[in-house]
């Protein structure tokens, strides 16, 4: 902005010169309570659900091939430890090796979180149960496995995950918030989409895996195997086909519960809009998830090591109390404790935990954030839309967004009704003016 008489330059809109910018607004919008809560319930509902079916696989032979090909802990580890572990007990602003905290325990790192690329790594454990599928190793037992456990992450995230980008939409668009009964009833008018969108490439790989089945089966005998042979370039066709629709699965689903979220539309503009923004600007795409995975990076930092300090200044003021020892013992779950007192160890562990979920709570609702606000700058670089440009719901924050009603008032002048109470008076029709003699 300039101004006009003293041709001196008052302000820059950053945001329109350098669109990706938006991208720094998610981390204030990640760390919202509403946001943290819906990703630590779904993180715990999803941990829950692979613990359950690895319960039921257990006892296969192929468990040991399951937990390879998933990549899921083992079915004896506890995963509420998975989940806490992530978040260790000590911020790293407090020195382990001096003699004020030699005697607290710092839990364990930050490890099974890497820092770096926070993006991927939460879609590749998303994606990790889909992806063994097309594991070479994979048997029937696996197969059920890694489908079990994959329709049970989409079906969580097709609610939580979808609550979560309708919201950011919103917010990142018109910058309002959208209450938890419009959210809801947008999430319950088309769970189904998004549930859907992901799924309908993998039925197409279904279906051609089925087709090149029947040629597999002419390997079988020599002669046959003749005839296999002569139709392998068509066999290479399909499998190219897999490869392409795979491909743009793999780094488009983000986008497709973005594209509901943002649109409105059904599971097809989702899966069509998630492929062809990926395919149309890969440069761009890949420009915006490095420059997220950073600044996400910095926001995990930052957020586990708050947790952390909670977890500490928690234990360290208690230790006053009673005593460095004991609190050691309450931390490790030392079986020093007796019955009653272990218990009572067990349940302060349990609220530490709590805590610490919702950190890495941290990590799941950046992400669909980030895939948000990726998904309006490709929007954006594709079709030229505006970053403002959202659909709302006619109950989102209880009203709908339009053009207020039109009367007229007492003189026959239109008027705006800001606050009708009754259904406003259609305007008269103008009176016709008689022609000129």
């Amino acid at each position: 902005m300039a101004d006009s008489e003293r041709g001196r330059l008052r302000a820059v809109a950053w945001t329109e010169i350098l669109p990706w910018l938006s991208l720094f607004r998610t981390f204030r919008l990640a760390i919202g309570p509403r946001m943290l809560v819906l990703s630590a319930m779904a993180i715990l509902l999803t941990a829950m659900g692979w613990t359950i079916v690895s319960k039921v696989f257990s006892g296969t032979d192929d468990t040991a091939l399951i937990q390879r090909i998933g990549g899921m802990a083992p079915a004896e580890e506890c995963p509420w430890l998975l989940i806490t572990n992530s978040v260790p007990n000590r911020p790293i602003c407090f020195d382990e090796d001096s003699d004020t905290n030699s005697n607290m325990p710092s839990g364990t790192s930050i490890g099974p979180v890497p820092l770096p690329g926070q993006i991927a790594i939460v879609a590749q454990g998303l994606s990790r149960p889909f992806s063994g599928i097309f594991s070479e190793r994979a048997t029937f037992q696996s197969l059920s496995y890694c489908l079990l456990t994959g329709l049970w992450v989409l079906l969580v995230w097709a609610v939580f995950g979808a609550a979560i980008t309708r919201t950011a939409a919103v917010q990142l668009a018109v910058r309002e918030q959208v209450s938890w009964g419009a959210m809801l009833g947008h999430v319950r008018a088309r769970w189904k989409d998004y549930c859907g969108a992901p799924l309908i490439p993998l039925i197409a790989v279904l279906g051609i895996t089925l087709l090149m089945l029947v040629a597999g089966l002419l390997l079988r005998s020599g002669p046959t195997l003749w005839l296999a042979a002569i139709a392998w370039p068509l066999m290479l066709v399909g499998g190219g086909v897999m490869a392409v629709v795979l491909l743009g699965l793999m780094f488009g689903w983000p986008l497709m519960w973005a594209t509901i979220s943002s649109e409105g539309t059904d599971a097809f503009d989702g899966l069509s809009r998630g492929y062809s923004y990926v395919l149309q600007r890969p440069l761009h795409y890949l420009f915006y998830v490095v420059v997220a995975g950073l600044f996400g990076a910095l926001g995990w930092l930052l957020v586990s090591n708050f947790a952390a300090g909670i977890v500490y200044l928690t234990y360290w003021a208690a230790s006053w109390g009673c005593g460095q020892e004991l609190i050691t013992d309450i931390m490790s779950g030392s079986e020093s404790l007796d019955a009653v007192a272990g218990s009572g160890a067990t349940l302060i562990r349990f609220w530490v935990g709590c805590v610490k979920l919702v950190a890495v709570g941290f990590l799941y609702s950046y992400f669909w954030t980030a895939s948000t606000a990726i998904y309006f700058l490709l929007r954006r670089d594709v079709d030229a839309t505006e970053m403002d440009e959202v659909y709302l719901d006619d109950n989102d924050d209880g009203q709908a967004y339009g053009l207020p009603p039109i009367t007229r008032d007492a003189q026959g002048a239109p008027v705006v009704n800001d606050t009708p109470t009754d259904p406003p008076a259609p305007m008269p029709d103008e009176p016709e003016t008689p022609p000129a003699e």
